[in-house]
């Protein structure tokens, strides 16, 4: 596949909102009214397009998404996780026993697809190479597959009492435990804050949703297993996020990341209202005021036409520059 090729559809996708195979992540972000902090329910968000993903499917009726040129059709287990989390919250809703078998179908390719990293942890691969801003090699791991893995499986295990979802679970977790360096998914940095990665690189780069998306697995684990050293985990993870939002706030619209190059890496459209929601459920499952207060101020630079159209010129340039 063209270099040139790859990059007006990552362009596309992100900046213009064209089709392509990152479509897939781009239902509109909406938080899930009956889910219930403190319990093991419905998930947070709603998923409700990704439940009916009108996409490529497998025999096992495990959905792939299509990368097109020399990558092709791929599994993708944050697309799977998402996908078996929309048709847990619809079976939830409508007993539908159809959404549950699906729900299922997720939980079971999560359940025996689990492999063993260079340093003996348990991980879901990518088996692709994506390019970052230095090329992901397959296989690759993240910490938000980690974390929606194990959202799922701890649901698959409360709905069927079947201890080898929550077996598999547990063995995903152990990576939340241990530092990049050493094969896991999280990092310390110098003010003491935890971080867990979406893309093993370094210097690490920080991915807010990512971040955020990956800390509700290890919730969920909690909820699962009152197990206290995870809930002293999920709590790190949750003071990191007030010591550091303000590093996400550019006074017109949120950062993607942490990317450390000349122009920030703004937010698209799409994952600056995804800052948004996330931060909500953050402020429903943790009560500090602070989530509210950000995704207020975030809320109203995405009113504002001026700040939209700056942030799509920010955006624009870092693409042309860094992709």
């Amino acid at each position: 596949m063209p270099r040139l090729s790859y990059y007006r559809r990552i362009f596309s996708a992100y900046v213009v909102g064209g089709k392509s195979q990152l479509t897939f992540w781009h239902e509109t972000p909406a938080e899930n009214p009956n889910a219930t902090p403190g319990a093991l329910g419905e998930y947070y968000m709603l998923f409700a397009e990704k439940a009916d993903y009108p996409g490529f499917y497998d025999s096992s009726g495990v959905p792939q998404l299509d990368y097109h040129g020399h990558i092709g059709l791929q599994y993708n287990p944050i697309a799977i996780a998402q996908y078996g989390l929309g048709n847990y919250n619809l079976y939830h809703r409508t007993s539908d026993p159809e959404r549950r078998r699906k729900f299922f179908v997720a939980a079971d390719w999560l359940c025996s697809h689990l492999e063993q990293n260079a340093q003996g942890l348990a991980v879901w691969n990518h088996h692709f190479d994506w390019e970052y801003r230095e090329t992901l090699r397959a296989p690759w791991y993240s910490a938000l597959a980690q974390g929606q893995g194990i959202s799922v499986l701890v649901r698959a295990h409360k709905e069927s009492r079947d201890a080898r979802y929550l077996d598999a679970a547990q063995r995903a977790l152990a990576c939340f435990h241990i530092p990049m360096k050493d094969g896991g998914v999280a990092f310390t940095d110098e003010s003491g804050d935890l971080w867990f990665e979406e893309y093993i690189v370094s210097p690490p780069t920080h991915i807010l949703n990512g971040f955020i998306w990956a800390s509700w697995g290890i919730y969920d684990y909690f909820l699962a297993t009152e197990d206290p050293r995870v809930q002293e985990l999920f709590s790190r993870a949750v003071r990191t996020m007030p010591h550091n939002l303000d590093r996400y706030d550019l006074g017109f619209w949120s950062l993607y990341e942490q990317s450390g190059t000349r122009l920030p890496m703004v937010a698209s459209p799409f994952y600056h209202q995804l800052h948004i929601v996330q931060l909500r459920i953050m402020h429903r499952l943790t009560g500090e005021d602070t989530f509210a207060r950000v995704a207020d101020r975030w809320e109203g630079y995405s009113r504002s036409r001026s700040k939209r159209t700056r942030a799509l010129c920010y955006k624009s340039a870092f693409k042309l520059c860094y992709y």
